[in-house]
């Protein structure tokens, strides 16, 4: 594994990052490698939209779903 160095974090960020750490009962260390492998998961907006565009593909044509829209407001 690699190790990983962050420099020049401000005093006020460390204090709350160990303070976040302690209360989740984690190490500074645990909870920082819990916090980068969580952003590591997390896919990118660029990601999300490819998936999304590919998952909602649809057959259906603008001209259907206006048509549909009008047949049940004929029906009310």
């Amino acid at each position: 594994m690699t190790a990983i160095t962050i420099r020049e974090v401000p005093d006020p960020i460390l204090d709350t990052l160990k303070l976040k750490a302690a209360q989740a009962g984690k190490s500074l260390q645990a909870y920082l490698l819990d916090l980068v492998t969580r952003e590591a998961a997390t896919p990118s907006l660029a990601e999300m939209m490819t998936r999304l565009d590919r998952e909602t593909r649809t057959e259906v044509s603008t001209a259907d779903i206006l048509s549909a829209i009008d047949e049940g407001r004929e029906r009310r």
